[in-house]
């Protein structure tokens, strides 16, 4: 992994970016998003992990996160990764999945080339986290964030996207606590 990108700041905030491998359009399915959040839910709870803003788009995750010191961000964001890799996989299994014998053959090819691996791999290596040091920076991924949806064609205006915070920096409730930052 490269040394630029790396949680070196416990006090910082992050902009991580956690990708499936070969793009496959997982998050389509509601299901998988659901893990996502319950996810997401359980490492704020348990964790520590304090989201800012997020967006879950068809195959990829952007997260402006920051934690409260109880685990090291880049453990929990592994942990995180590790965890929802074996849930998915479970739910591919388990449903019926019109593409599960594709994507369990992607997963299956990915881990294959990975030696400390001995099954499937759902995401791509690392989160590249982005310390976020200055307020322009904040902005510019909470605009990025926030507009991903928009420039993918989905909605017209992010807060009509469901699944992201665009919404909660609207005055309103979405899907997960944040902590807001002004």
């Amino acid at each position: 992994m490269s040394e630029k990108y790396k949680f070196r700041n416990p006090d910082g905030i992050y902009f991580t970016t956690s990708t499936v491998v070969g793009w496959i359009d997982l998050f389509t399915r509601e299901n998988y998003r659901n893990l996502i959040l319950d996810s997401l839910q359980y490492c704020q709870k348990e964790k520590g992990l304090i989201i800012h803003a997020w967006v879950i788009m068809s195959n990829h995750i952007h997260l402006m996160v920051s934690n409260d010191g109880r685990q090291e961000l880049g453990a929990v964001m592994r942990d995180f990764k590790r965890h929802t890799s074996v849930q998915i996989i479970k739910e591919i299994k388990a449903i019926q999945e019109s593409r599960r014998e594709w994507i369990l053959a992607e997963f299956k090819k990915a881990g294959d080339r990975i030696k400390r691996n001995n099954g499937y791999k759902v995401w791509r290596d690392g989160n590249h986290p982005v310390e976020l040091w200055s307020n322009e920076m904040i902005d510019q991924r909470l605009n990025y964030i926030h507009l991903n949806p928009v420039k993918a064609g989905l909605v017209a205006d992010p807060i009509h996207y469901l699944h992201s915070s665009a919404k909660d920096y609207a005055g309103e409730k979405g899907e997960l606590q944040l902590l807001l930052i002004d």
